[in-house]
């Protein structure tokens, strides 16, 4: 498993988001304090505080393509 803070800021980026990480055929999830949600749901993702950053858990080693394409909303 590898995890990530991330940050998305606006509807469009929750759809980019989410058409991204449909691509995968593993889990992906986003955690929000107690909260952990399916990262391929779109109402999922707008049920969390986006004002804040979150924690991205990508159940699988070999995720470095995902990661890759996710760079834009993983904070540094």
């Amino acid at each position: 498993m590898k995890t990530a803070l991330i940050r998305i800021n606006t509807i469009n980026d929750v759809k980019d988001f989410v058409t991204i990480v449909t691509k995968c055929s593993y889990d992906v999830d986003i955690v929000s304090g107690r909260y952990a949600i399916d990262a391929k749901s779109i109402m999922g993702i707008f049920s969390l505080d986006l004002s804040k950053e979150l924690e991205l858990r990508v159940h699988s080693d070999n995720c470095d393509e995902l990661m890759e394409e996710l760079d834009s909303y993983i904070v540094k």
